[in-house]
């Protein structure tokens, strides 16, 4: 990409707050993008090439949404923590292993999207992101949801498309969390909670593609207070 576009698209950044640049190839984190720590609110450089999100990216203090979809990042820099107002960070379809500890740092963050990454243990340390609503793991390598899930404010977990044979009943504790994504795991009909359906505040339970017919979840305990659940917010929102 020639000098002169990238430089439209700077001076057109620094009066948006903006920054979109997808598609193009990119191998780098455009290192000019330096010049607009003060004014970028939104970065999308989703669909290039870019296989490191450098050091620097915490020097972004007025960033609310970072986006890097359909790159070869191998990992996030600690250095994101930096990022106080950060509300959506999304990173689909990357090479990301695990996650930096300082990412529960995040007091903001609003949307985590992990999806389509080589993850392959639950990670820790995000119960300190009190306003998280979307957690999306899914198309990753995750097998097993230990206790600390209990910790997750979040609203809604998507872990379709994993390996997961053991979920943790503690997943039924988590404070906020009403939509919870479980579709073509490995889990088979003993490994459901019954507390999910009996004592959690889940709305929406979606496990299609397991290793048990989904009808079968009627003979658990705990089913028609699911169920009563399912159908008010189903109500609600008709």
């Amino acid at each position: 990409m020639g000098n002169s576009a990238l430089k439209s698209h700077l001076e057109t950044s620094q009066k948006t707050g903006v920054f979109q640049l997808t598609g193009k190839g990119l191998q780098e984190f455009p290192e000019e993008l330096q010049r607009l720590t003060s004014n970028l609110r939104t970065v999308d450089l989703s669909g290039n090439k870019i296989e490191v999100l450098p050091a620097a990216i915490g020097n972004f203090l007025q960033l609310k949404s970072l986006t890097l979809n359909s790159n070869r990042l191998f990992d996030i820099p600690s250095e994101i923590s930096k990022l106080k107002k950060l509300e959506t960070l999304s990173l689909n379809g990357n090479r990301i292993q695990q996650l930096p500890s300082t990412l529960g740092q995040l007091k903001t963050l609003r949307t985590l999207n992990l999806s389509g990454n080589q993850i392959s243990e639950f990670p820790s340390g995000l119960g300190t992101l009190r306003h998280l609503d979307l957690l999306d793991l899914s198309r990753n390598k995750i097998q097993n949801v230990p206790s600390e899930v209990s910790e997750l404010q979040a609203i809604e977990i998507n872990l379709n498309q994993n390996q997961i044979s053991v979920l943790s009943p503690e997943v039924s504790a988590c404070p906020r969390l009403k939509v919870l994504r479980l579709e073509e795991n490995c889990l088979d009909l003993p490994s459901i909670p019954v507390s999910i359906l009996k004592d959690s505040q889940v709305s929406l339970f979606s496990v299609e593609g397991n290793l048990f017919e989904v009808k079968k979840l009627r003979d658990l305990e705990g089913y028609d207070k699911y169920m009563e659940r399912f159908t008010a917010t189903k109500k609600k929102f008709a």
